[in-house]
């Protein structure tokens, strides 16, 4: 594989510290899902980022199969829990907004995104993802 792009980040404290990119651009604040706490969690960091990514996969997608995807989002919901055979696990559903778009045509483009994006790529086989289609009037 030929690697475009490279980043780290380094957490201090788990879940309860503190974690941030090694470039100093980013850092922020960790804390557990039930805590009352101000700060964010490693699932709600995991859905932003593999919203961002599927949503600009998807405007690829939208290029290559001639689709007008203006107006599109993505929205990611993350879950946690315990797997059957032993430790944590993810649950994901994705959700594509594509308003205005002909559901065969919204549908092809969800399935294409999902072949695209690099987050899906990284998880499929391995994480319960579901995909989940919203047009206007569709």
């Amino acid at each position: 594989m030929k690697i475009f792009y490279k980043t780290a980040a380094t957490a201090t404290g788990g879940r309860s510290g503190t974690s941030s990119l090694n470039d100093g651009s980013f850092s922020v604040q960790m804390v557990r899902p039930d805590s009352d706490e101000k700060g964010v969690n490693p699932e709600q960091l995991f859905a932003l980022g593999y919203a961002a990514c599927f949503d600009s996969a998807m405007d690829l997608a939208a290029n290559q199969l001639k689709i007008d995807s203006a107006g599109s989002k993505t929205s990611v919901e993350v879950g946690i829990g315990q797997r059957a055979e032993g430790g944590y696990g993810l649950d994901l559903d994705i959700t594509a907004h594509l308003p205005g778009i002909a559901r065969d045509d919204a549908q092809r483009l969800v399935e294409a995104t999902h072949q695209l994006c690099p987050y899906s790529n990284a998880t499929r086989g391995n994480i319960d993802v579901r995909l989940h289609i919203e047009t206007e009037g569709n």
